[in-house]
């Protein structure tokens, strides 16, 4: 067990890792707000580099031309109103748009809200939007991967793959287990979740490579393993904010020097790229340890057999007889 399961007769060392990645496809939508747009990379990688993380934006809600101004708020419990004393002035809750002006004025023609000092108009996230197609995107992920202790290095895209197959491959764990380029919709798929459910509200996937090498062996063996799972909890009796998103904007001036900005709330996925792995190379001082060990339990063996044969079963009077010679001492 310990020599040729465990190979108890080599050293060990821990995998360092840096990993790289780059995501590939277009995307057409056509609403009413935008009308018809192209999304490339630029548009729904946000940010455009992590480290070992990429996140790839699938839904998103857009707040054109927000100035900083005053504005009726969203209408909830808290901030609905009918009369002006239902608002109090520079009331701020954790939901809140803005500060609160003490007036009340129409949201629409049937409901009137606190009036907010805020960027304006606010964000209507209650409805989340459209999906947009996004499951033929691909990502390519680069890894190099270093064992210090054995000064032995090596990188994902293997020396057998050349720039033709790199350029046309789309890993498959049968026809193409060491392509690394992999489509989005499979990486899902792979983790038993549906792309189309995951990518209106969002989600976190774990891209998993492991590297377990035996050094005692070829370099052309030591190959990484790729898997694939959801990380945020998917719960159907826990509901309350699911997925993953986050806000960002970006901001303007015009010629007369005012501000303004697009707010953009991003739904999608972030694919955290997980590195493991454990290399082995024959060495004579774990060799030797263990040899000393295995050779130590076997003495223990027997003083634990004589133990049981001697004071717990029952024979044992039999068997003492039969270990231990009496013999009578004449001079006594």
């Amino acid at each position: 067990w310990v020599f040729l399961w465990e190979k108890g007769y080599q050293e060990t060392d821990s995998v360092v890792s840096s990993v790289t990645t780059k995501v590939k496809g277009v995307t057409l939508t056509n609403t009413s707000t935008l009308g018809a747009r192209i999304w490339d990379v630029a548009d729904y990688v946000v940010p455009p580099q992590e480290e070992n993380t990429v996140f790839v934006m699938t839904n998103v809600i857009l707040t054109l031309n927000q100035r900083q101004g005053r504005c009726p708020e969203l209408p909830d419990d808290k901030t609905e109103c009918k009369v002006k004393d239902n608002c109090v002035p520079g009331y701020v809750s954790t939901h809140s748009n803005g500060i609160q002006t003490g007036e009340c004025v129409p949201y629409n023609s049937s409901i009137k809200t606190c009036e907010v000092f805020a960027w304006c108009p606010v964000e209507d996230d209650y409805h989340i939007p459209n999906l947009q197609e996004a499951e033929n995107f691909t990502i390519l992920v680069k890894n190099n991967i270093w064992y210090p202790k054995f000064n032995f290095s090596k990188r994902n895209i293997l020396p057998s793959i050349n720039s033709t197959y790199l350029k046309n491959c789309i890993y498959d764990s049968q026809t193409d287990p060491f392509c690394p380029i992999f489509r989005l919709g499979k990486i899902v798929e792979a983790a038993g979740q549906n792309f189309q459910e995951m990518a209106v509200e969002g989600g976190v996937m774990a891209l998993q490579i492991n590297w377990d090498c035996n050094l005692d062996r070829a370099a052309s063996h030591c190959v990484p393993k790729y898997s694939f799972r959801r990380l945020d909890n998917k719960d159907p009796a826990h509901t309350v904010s699911p997925g993953y998103n986050f806000r960002f904007a970006k901001y303007y001036k015009d010629s007369n020097g005012t501000e303004s900005r697009t707010l953009v709330k991003a739904y999608g996925i972030r694919f955290d790229i997980i590195v493991f792995g454990k290399a082995g190379k024959f060495d004579v001082i774990p060799t030797m340890i263990n040899i000393g060990s295995g050779l130590a339990l076997f003495g223990l063996a027997t003083v634990l057999c004589d133990i049981v044969v001697l004071y717990c079963m029952k024979k044992k009077y039999y068997y003492r007889e039969k270990k231990y010679k009496y013999v009578e001492d004449y001079e006594l």
